[in-house]
């Protein structure tokens, strides 16, 4: 397995947010976690980071998270969080070059390696942002700016991608783009992606398998085509399928 969680509990410092969950992804999988704001979505994937403590165990390609140093952990895992406040005027190519931190050196901002240039280049070219490589991250919008840093995180060249609202400012267009690449991306190799969606269609669109999480702990974990509706609608209080379908009928 690519990456293992088991009975992982976490918060912090107030009690746990998150409460003995357990799961498994497989080379090339893409598991998508679902559930209602506050549930402990972004919890867990801080915890399987490494960025918030946690008990029980978490193993990246077979070795326990806490066992390995920062920077080797960054080499297996790299997690991508919702927009942050860009504070640094580098430019797009010198910001996507930063994840190239974890393999040696200060990132490409202070080294010339070739291996260094190829990665960047392609995850700029993988995220349609090549052509504007010289531009100031000040400059962008925020779903240019969003997709920096993905390219900034395919850079970084990991086994496992964690992503926190991947889609947040992004149009339709650059969605659709971004699950494909990433679907691309899974499947080259060995890794694999764990992703947290506030929009429900687009997660069942791209997950082969859906973690579906309530009040901190598993509900469900099962293929996307076989997540139950009426569980669905339990744990976000309403009734999601009859919503997804009345939004259909507005296109007929």
């Amino acid at each position: 397995m690519m990456l293992r969680a088991d009975h992982v509990t976490s918060g912090y410092g107030d009690g746990p947010v998150v409460r003995d969950v357990s799961f498994a992804v497989a080379e090339g999988e893409r598991l998508c976690i679902l559930g209602p704001n506050g549930c402990g979505k972004t919890t867990l994937l801080r915890a399987l980071a490494g960025l918030l403590p946690y008990g029980g165990s978490v193993s990246v390609l077979g070795g326990e998270a806490k066992a390995l140093s920062r920077r080797e952990l960054s080499r297996r895992v790299a997690l991508m969080s919702q927009l942050a406040p860009v504070y640094f005027a580098y430019t797009v190519y010198e910001t996507v070059a930063l994840g190239r931190y974890a393999h040696g050196g200060r990132g490409m901002l202070e080294r010339d390696r070739e291996d260094d240039r190829r990665a960047v280049r392609e995850s700029l070219e993988r995220t349609g942002l090549w052509a504007c490589r010289d531009r100031l991250v000040t400059q962008l919008s925020g779903g240019q700016l969003q997709r920096v840093f993905l390219a900034r995180t395919f850079a970084q060249d990991p086994a496992v991608i964690l992503l926190d609202e991947p889609t947040n400012h992004l149009d339709l267009k650059y969605q659709v783009e971004l699950t494909e690449g990433l679907r691309t991306w899974a499947a080259q190799g060995s890794r694999c992606v764990v992703g947290v969606f506030h929009d429900i269609n687009l997660a069942l669109a791209f997950a082969g398998r859906v973690l579906l999480m309530d009040e901190g702990s598993v509900k469900a974990l099962v293929p996307a085509a076989e997540l139950d509706p009426a569980l669905l609608s339990q744990v976000y209080g309403m009734d999601v399928a009859g919503y997804m379908r009345a939004a259909l009928e507005r296109w007929r």
